[in-house]
């Protein structure tokens, strides 16, 4: 079965990261169904790029945080396209501040957006593709973060949704691999989009001079890891944590 058979799933597919793997997917042949929540003009451009590179897909939205939402639009897209060959979890924010001084609704936003949408997002999804009479398998990645890895001052809540969605990837990868479903995680670290703008200058250059290779990385390369993972030869790939970070520590 070919790439333009298979439909795939990404959120936050409006600008950054989720906007590179939406495009080199659709590149790669795969209907894409991209997701946001607020932005439409974005998303909407997101799917102008696909479709100027010769691919396809379609735009859809919802609040990842809302699981009854999520619930009610996911499995009207199963109706629709039958079970999703993949899965791309990638909408996450920030809501950076010390922990002594971090507001409730700053932990509860991160954690609710970037932690439990895994839940929200993947669970309606994942019985279709495991009941997929042909038993071909599927693919799910879920974007999590090198400080979900090592830490970040100022992001005890994000730190702790993405090394939390780590720890279930691997539990998930472990309960889908007899049906050839693999479940992977991607953990960039500094990427050029606009999630990092608001640094300031000069913690700018000492963060990247941190990094071994000296320079903050493109969405692209992440998203040609992604491509890859959704692939058929990426099969015997599963819960896994690649991380995309010019050598950080």
């Amino acid at each position: 079965m070919s790439n333009s058979d298979k439909t795939i799933l990404v959120t936050g597919a409006s600008g950054g990261i989720g906007r590179a793997i939406a495009v080199e997917a659709a590149k790669a042949g795969y209907y894409v169904i991209c997701h946001y929540n607020s932005g439409a003009e974005r998303a909407q451009e997101t799917l102008d790029l696909i479709k100027s590179e010769g691919g396809n897909g379609e735009i859809v939205k919802f609040d990842v945080r809302n699981r009854e939402e999520c619930r009610d639009i996911l499995n009207k897209i199963t109706e629709e396209k039958g079970p999703l060959w993949g899965i791309v979890s990638n909408a996450g924010i920030t809501r950076d501040n010390v922990f002594a001084a971090m507001k409730g609704d700053e932990w509860d936003d991160v954690i609710r957006t970037d932690l439990d949408s895994f839940y929200n997002v993947i669970q309606p999804l994942v019985l279709p593709m495991a009941r997929r009479t042909n038993k071909r398998g599927g693919r799910i990645i879920v974007i999590s973060s090198i400080t979900g890895i090592i830490g970040n001052r100022g992001q005890v809540n994000y730190s702790a949704a993405k090394a939390g969605i780590i720890g279930a990837a691997k539990a998930l990868a472990m309960e889908l691999a007899s049906r050839k479903i693999t479940v992977n995680c991607i953990a960039p670290g500094l990427i050029e989009t606009d999630m990092i703008k608001g640094i300031i200058p000069e913690m700018y250059e000492k963060i990247v001079e941190s990094i071994p290779m000296n320079r903050v990385g493109k969405p692209e390369e992440i998203a040609s890891l992604a491509v890859f993972l959704l692939s058929e030869e990426s099969g015997y790939i599963t819960k896994q944590v690649i991380s995309v970070n010019g050598g950080m520590e």
